[in-house]
């Protein structure tokens, strides 16, 4: 199967040496770890069949949270997880979108943009929600981030699921919407996270740099609703640690032109498109995030210095309180690299793989 690592092989040092060091350590790294990911460079184990004796290599994941091969096994257990906080009451799926005139700024200040734009996007929302004509209460609430389309475009917005009700000032009460229909008017919701953008980039020295006229203009700002929340855990899981697109995705490299399909947000369809290879690795660095910047971020009762607060709202809802509940996501779901648990032999099919040799990493540090 083509994959990533196949395309900076072939083209990555071209396209390093036309862009030189405007590239930041972090894509450096990330294109390095996608190139070496499951080879010697990171070690791994030799297995031996117990019935022919023929050996395997299994060798270890790069680990690196932009990496399209890793991190089946932590997505599992990060949705999981997130499924046990979940609290068995209705969900919105709300998308924040930051406008077009401010996403060069974004590009170039990333870690600070990103951060302010997650921030105030939960904000909007809870202080709306507060209002006693819509839910009157503290809602739970879980924000992802997002930089891109399914063509790899750059398109920074947040994604945020949100309970249908809240805890009561007094935690004495699980509220539910004023409205059934929806969890706030959009449009309201709109203003107020503009407004506390142009506050927050005043704050943060960055607000000369945006034009004028973007605080004239709507935002978008888009509200669903949800389900019991489990199918958007799902979808937001699969981009929790990684980017933009998949190794299945693509089709074929021919002639420095890379072809890979995505399905379009308004008609469904499955469509294909072209890229010189150039093109293509510039797309998948746009997403690749600095280090220390937050992918994953809870708000309200979700947030780490609520846990009471969430076990009271899932007492009031009658489910007993889960000691699968955590209040952060594990570091160790981010630094342990999945090993391929391979226990049949790929060679006769009858005897079992016993591991025999350990393969140290060819890096300093502990092997993964």
């Amino acid at each position: 199967m083509l994959e990533v690592a196949d395309i900076f092989r072939l083209h990555g040092a071209a396209y390093r040496a036309r862009v030189g060091d405007r590239l930041f350590s972090g894509q450096v790294r990330a294109m390095q770890d996608v190139l070496r990911c499951r080879t010697a460079y990171f070690g791994g184990h030799v297995k031996q069949c117990d019935h022919c004796q023929e050996k395997v290599y299994v060798y270890h994941s790069c680990c690196n949270r932009h990496c399209p091969k890793c991190h089946r096994e932590q997505t599992e257990r990060w949705i999981e997880k997130q499924r046990a906080r979940l609290l068995p009451c209705p969900y919105y799926l709300l998308t924040f979108t930051l406008p077009e005139e401010l996403r060069p700024l974004a590009l170039a200040h990333q870690k600070k943009v990103y951060g302010l734009l997650m921030r105030c996007a939960a904000a909007a929302l809870q202080k709306l929600a507060r209002d006693p004509r819509y839910v009157g209460g503290r809602v739970g609430c879980l924000a992802v981030l997002h930089t891109w389309t399914r063509a790899m475009l750059y398109h920074p917005h947040v994604h945020l699921l949100v309970t249908a009700g809240g805890l009561s000032d007094d935690r004495a009460e699980w509220l539910q919407p004023g409205n059934p229909a929806f969890l706030v008017p959009v449009r309201a919701l709109s203003i107020i996270f503009r407004a506390k953008m142009c506050a927050a980039l005043k704050r943060a020295g960055l607000l000369d740099q945006v034009p004028r006229g973007i605080w004239k203009k709507s935002w978008v700002v888009h509200c669903q609703p949800a389900g019991s929340g489990a199918k958007v855990l799902d979808y937001l899981g699969r981009y929790v640690f990684r980017v933009a697109i998949t190794n299945s995705r693509l089709e074929q490299i021919e002639q420095g032109q890379i072809t890979f399909r995505y399905r379009d947000n308004r008609s469904q369809e499955m469509r294909h498109i072209t890229l010189p290879a150039e093109e293509f690795i510039r797309r998948f660095l746009l997403h690749v995030l600095p280090r220390g910047c937050a992918k994953v971020r809870y708000y309200g009762i979700w947030s780490a210095s609520c846990r009471k607060q969430l076990d009271q709202a899932r007492a009031m809802l009658n489910v007993a309180p889960s000691t699968a509940v955590v209040d952060s996501l594990p570091q160790t779901l981010v630094t342990e690299p999945p090993v391929e648990r391979v226990t049949r032999c790929p060679y006769c099919g009858i005897g079992n793989l016993i591991p025999v040799e350990v393969l140290y990493p060819q890096r300093r540090g502990p092997p993964c």
